[in-house]
């Protein structure tokens, strides 16, 4: 089968590789029908996630249909069409039973990092009963592969770790697939100010476009005074840092209200200074998190009731013979005003 495959830092290749097996009880294979590129591909690639070895295929992201099943799958059969979520999970270890699903004892980010991924014609996926989700008939399969990540991961890493509530005030830095996701699903809880700060207009437009109270062109505006002067000088109540380079995570430092939050989201392959010297006094929170999916089955029924337009987030479509365009095409998004980019095998 095609694959797309990590040759190390800055290295990757279409080849070919021999269709996935059965290697659980619990496993099953999925023909992938369609997957997209994730930012995270691309911090791989620069070498910020060293656990993932030279030789994997990529991507943690996608839609399919059940080719084979191991004996011990219960809940799907050869011919079903199932979402494949990001984060596998067994659904009975310690961190399961607490909802910790990224950090499951024989799950967690397997996908496209320890073991194979969704970049392919076919992919393994293990504790299959609790990590895929069954597909209602008649939904845009395209728009579903958006809940493979960026939505659960916007709204659980950003809108419930920003505890977003009605009336409150929001910045969101970063305006590519994650953090218009944090914008799609922090409506949810009516928030006064949802403000987005970027450097590219075109995603900037497209926030405008999905629900932004105000956007930043942090190129030639000052977002604290713009945010300063939104908020009667006292700065948002969620700061939520989507794009995972040290000058946003301090950024928004600068930008959180006293007894606010600062909520990361951003893969970091660098260190950021936390500058306690200011803010020890000011009854921040700041959290991190690995997503867990745990509002995946939440977050399909939206999408099925049409409260949020998932499909607007693909920009560009592609087969897998171009993933390497299509990874060029991602990579360069400022140029070409892309943010999802689904592939199809």
């Amino acid at each position: 089968m095609k694959a797309l495959i990590y040759g190390g830092p800055g290295e990757k290749s279409l080849g070919e590789r021999a269709k996935p097996q059965i290697a659980e009880g619990g496993d099953a294979i999925v023909r992938v029908t369609h997957t997209t590129i994730c930012g995270t591909d691309l911090h791989i690639l620069k070498g910020d996630v060293p656990g993932c070895a030279p030789g994997r295929i990529l991507g943690h992201e996608g839609v399919g249909v059940i080719d084979s099943v191991g004996p011990a799958v219960t809940n799907f059969t050869p011919g079903d069409h199932v979402l494949i979520s990001c984060i596998t999970a067994c659904g009975r270890c310690d961190y399961c039973r607490r909802g910790i699903y990224s950090h499951c004892r024989t799950g967690g980010w397997l996908l496209g990092n320890e073991i194979d991924g969704t970049q392919a014609e076919y992919v393994r996926i293990p504790h299959a009963d609790t990590s895929l989700y069954p597909i209602p008939a008649g939904m845009d399969e395209e728009a579903l592969v958006m809940l493979s990540d960026i939505l659960p991961t916007g709204f659980e890493c950003g809108v419930l770790n920003g505890k977003v509530a009605p009336g409150s005030s929001v910045a969101i830095v970063g305006a590519g697939p994650i953090g218009l996701a944090v914008l799609l699903t922090a409506q949810f809880y009516t928030p006064a100010q949802i403000i987005m700060i970027d450097m590219d207009a075109n995603r900037l437009a497209v926030a405008r476009r999905f629900g932004a109270t105000r956007t930043i062109d942090s190129r030639s505006e000052d977002p604290v005074e713009i945010v300063r002067g939104l908020t009667d000088g006292q700065g948002v109540d969620a700061a939520i840092e989507a794009v995972g380079v040290p000058a946003t995570f301090e950024l928004c430092q600068d930008l959180v209200a006293p007894g606010g939050v600062i909520a990361n989201i951003g893969v970091h392959g660098r260190k950021a200074d936390l500058h306690l010297e200011r803010l020890w006094s000011h009854n921040i929170t700041v959290t991190t998190r690995l997503v867990d999916t745990v509002t995946t089955p939440m977050l399909l029924k939206t999408v099925a009731a049409e409260k949020i337009d998932a499909g607007q987030l693909v920009t560009h479509r592609f087969s897998l013979d171009a993933i390497l365009d299509a990874y060029d095409v991602f990579g360069r998004a400022a140029e070409t005003q892309a943010l999802k980019v689904l592939i199809t095998p």
